[in-house]
């Protein structure tokens, strides 16, 4: 007697590696930096300049010296805006990056600048998936992830990300705090909020924006520990350096006042950004200087868009609130209003409209226009660190 065959169970696609999501993430990250290096490289030898002398340019050399001696034990002349150099000077830099990269030499033969290279270029892929990640949460398609992250690998100052600078490593945190919020992983939040504490000073609004995200789902959902946990840590980092710092000056102002006294910035509600607009735009500026203006003016056409898309709000609240916090900010602050567009790229999702609205195009248009992006990007990026005299 016969009997029928069972139908069999339909076959699972198979999906090489290449095709996974996060990979082709890094992909698109590491082939846009790539290609901003190249011409940084162009750059640097058209003017005479030693390619590695430029990545490791400005506050990268004292990302190195710290790692490589702490914060005590710096002989050589590096010196703060004013030109000058004091025992607390160092005190300004926050000690995450540099420390994280000393642990990280006897892997790299005892090298912190190869350390420091290579710490800036894993934490740039770890922030790529997780800008990734966000997007497709908010969006639904990984068209606009892939799109999200090649325009901030591409944005102007994005050579930042491949230099002894910390905004690879700030970036990642950032964006790693932000999907522990959006997919309610307190801990994460927690946890990546006080590294970013011990990163940059710009951590604080990552604190304020996850610990109010914490407090209102605390008296909201039932799983109150770990949001209470949340609430409780993410400020450690930036509290703890600050009274690190006070205690080292003798003043419990003691971070501000290296900020004011050597690096020249404060928080003045953006009345020098405003007349900065001004001197550069009426009576003409050089494009470095005009673009620096018509790019915060960008910055903040595109925190009112990223409010009219991200709905519901109340879902996406956290990753709006980021993004205007870090414009206003970057804007808010004065003192070297020639590096505002470096400050601005953490807040990469500040692009998450034009992702999305490229996402909605045909694929040749999509890849035309990031590809016209990361050219315009990769050049600012280049003369800002060969052409350009100030600090960036």
């Amino acid at each position: 007697m016969t009997t029928l065959a069972e139908p069999a169970a339909p076959s699972r696609p198979v999906i090489r590696w290449y095709q996974r999501p996060y990979v082709r993430t890094i992909g698109v990250y590491l082939l846009v930096r790539a290609f901003g290096v190249a011409v940084l490289a162009v750059f640097a030898a058209k003017t005479g300049q030693p390619l590695m002398d430029r990545l490791t340019a400005w506050d990268g050399q004292w990302y190195l010296d710290l790692a490589n001696h702490g914060y005590f034990g710096i002989t050589r002349g590096l010196y703060d805006a004013a030109g000058n150099y004091a025992p607390n000077t160092p005190l300004a830099f926050f000690p995450a990056y540099p420390m994280l990269a000393r642990v990280l030499a006897p892997v790299t033969l005892s090298s912190t600048l190869v350390a420091e290279l290579l710490l800036s270029a894993i934490a740039g892929c770890l922030a790529a998936c997780a800008i990734f990640r966000l997007a497709r949460l908010v969006d639904g398609r990984e068209r606009t992830g892939l799109l999200l992250v090649a325009l901030w690998a591409g944005a102007p100052m994005a050579i930042t990300l491949s230099m002894t600078y910390t905004e690879a490593m700030f970036t990642a945190l950032a964006a790693w705090a932000l999907v522990g919020v959006v997919e309610r992983r307190w801990l994460l939040a927690a946890v990546c909020c006080v590294a970013a504490g011990l990163t940059r000073p710009t951590a604080t609004v990552l604190v304020c924006v996850v610990g109010l995200a914490a407090l209102i789902a605390f008296f909201r959902t039932r799983d109150r520990w770990q949001t209470l946990v949340c609430v409780v840590l993410c400020p450690l980092g930036l509290l703890g350096f600050w009274t690190w710092v006070a205690i080292n000056t003798g003043t419990p102002t003691g971070w501000w006042d290296l900020e004011r006294n050597n690096w020249w910035t404060r928080f003045d509600a953006g009345r020098e950004a405003a007349q900065f607009a001004w001197d550069k735009l009426v009576p003409g500026a050089s494009v470095m200087e005009t673009m620096t203006v018509f790019i915060l003016l960008a910055g903040a056409v595109l925190a009112v868009l990223l409010f009219r898309l991200l709905r519901p709000l109340a879902q996406w609240w956290p990753l709006a609130a980021y993004g205007a916090g870090m414009l206003v900010l970057v804007i808010g602050t004065a003192g070297l209003p020639s590096a505002k567009v470096r400050f601005l790229l953490p807040g990469f999702i500040l692009l998450y409209p034009v992702a999305r609205g490229l996402a909605a195009r045909r694929p040749g248009t999509a890849i035309a226009t990031v590809a016209g992006f990361v050219v315009l990007g990769s050049w600012f990026s280049a003369y800002a660190l060969t052409g350009w005299h100030y600090t960036i």
